[in-house]
């Protein structure tokens, strides 16, 4: 059990930390100081990085939750609301980390090589949204994930 849970939290915090420092610091600095030729490249370039690191975490996150779920509850049918509500959050965000990498990752990538930075932008800016949408739920996730037995499963 130690090690599924170890790799439950640490896929967690690869996936809503990195989300977090490409969202807060990231981003900003890079609009800042960068025009679309050169930013949009490094957010390319950036993702290209990110990615398979998320990738895997969207294999590990439901298996390890499984996992715990099964070897520690013996099924969903001994947990609490808060884990209904983190298996609920994480599938959107998989479901959402899956439209990205698939659509406007793609199309964005498909328009830095064309040399049509203004199709790029706005895939970006669709990336830029979802990625938003799904930093919140990565943060209510973890909060659910350690409050969540304390303040959902009222008796």
């Amino acid at each position: 059990m130690p090690l599924a849970i170890t790799l439950h939290v640490l896929s967690a915090v690869i996936w809503v930390g990195g989300m977090f420092f490409a969202y807060m610091a990231l981003r900003p600095v890079a609009a800042s100081l960068l025009e679309p030729p050169l930013r949009l490249p490094l957010w390319s370039g950036t993702f290209a990085r990110f990615f398979p690191w998320v990738w895997a975490v969207v294999v590990l996150l439901p298996a390890s939750g499984y996992w715990i779920i099964f070897q520690t509850f013996e099924g969903m049918d001994n947990v609490g609301v808060h884990v209904e509500v983190m298996q609920f959050t994480g599938f959107t965000m998989i479901g959402i980390y899956l439209y990205i990498f698939f659509l406007p990752y793609r199309r964005m990538n498909r328009a830095i090589a064309a040399g049509d930075f203004p199709a790029a932008g706005k895939q970006l800016a669709v990336i830029r949204r979802l990625i938003g949408v799904n930093l919140i739920l990565g943060l209510v996730t973890i909060a659910v994930a350690t409050g969540g037995a304390y303040w959902l499963n009222v008796d």
